[in-house]
């Protein structure tokens, strides 16, 4: 009884402001507390493979809708010394063939980054969630099939690269996504702490060992190393 749904697409403005208008309607005695930015969407693709409008669409769900959504409720997280949770992901600190998500997530990381300094003032938690791969448990990205990816490749790209370049892309990238994990509670139960603990984290990585090392090798080693990994991983 005290759930309420309604749409909300953050790329549309309109959208946004009526959701804040629900909100004000429904508020309880105790104020507006949290605010999740969750919407997020993922795709497979090299640099050269995806398309202008493509990268457009990209950045204004995964990174602009966030900002969006954010600006609109900021009066009342103030107010009401809230929460502010983003979605990012351990794909801000590398890479393996989706690009276009790493930079939208790199990009939300470094925003989060100067909010959580100029809300402090404000009394106002700003907290980053970083998933490692739950593919299976959000379906966020179906499989990627090679002749879909063929068929869309411009003529310059297809003089480039060939089919089989792309199906072993395609097949390795199926790979990762076949090892996601399925225990998406764990994503949930940190979003969760966030919005309710006394003192949250300003970083929650929720990850398996084997990521969390990858992303320790990315943060601490110089740039030839974690390129050097990274490409081996690839080759093979």
């Amino acid at each position: 009884g005290r759930l309420r749904v309604l749409r909300l697409d953050v790329t549309r403005a309109r959208d946004v402001r009526e959701a804040k208008e629900m909100v004000l309607s429904h508020l309880p005695e105790r104020g507006f507390w949290g605010l999740v930015n969750n919407a997020g969407i993922s795709t497979f693709g090299e640099t050269g493979w995806l398309s202008m409008e493509t990268y457009e669409k990209f950045a204004d769900v995964n990174l602009l809708g966030s900002i969006r959504t954010t600006l609109e409720f900021l009066p009342l997280l103030r107010k009401y010394k809230g929460r502010i949770v983003f979605m990012s992901s351990i794909i801000a600190y590398f890479t393996l063939g989706n690009g276009i998500y790493s930079m939208t997530k790199a990009a939300i990381e470094k925003f989060c980054d100067a909010l959580r300094l100029e809300m402090k003032k404000f009394g106002v938690q700003v907290c980053i969630i970083q998933p490692g791969n739950y593919a299976r448990s959000t379906r966020i990205q179906p499989p990627v099939s090679a002749e879909e990816i063929w068929s869309e490749l411009s003529e310059e790209e297809k003089a480039v690269y060939n089919k089989e370049y792309v199906q072993e892309r395609a097949n390795f990238f199926n790979s990762i996504l076949s090892e996601g994990s399925t225990n998406g509670h764990e994503v949930v139960d940190a979003m969760v702490d966030a919005l309710t603990s006394p003192a949250p984290k300003a970083r929650y990585m929720v990850a398996k060992l084997k990521e969390k090392a990858l992303v320790f090798v990315c943060a601490l080693f110089p740039t030839v190393v974690m390129d050097s990994v990274l490409s081996y991983a690839l080759s093979k």
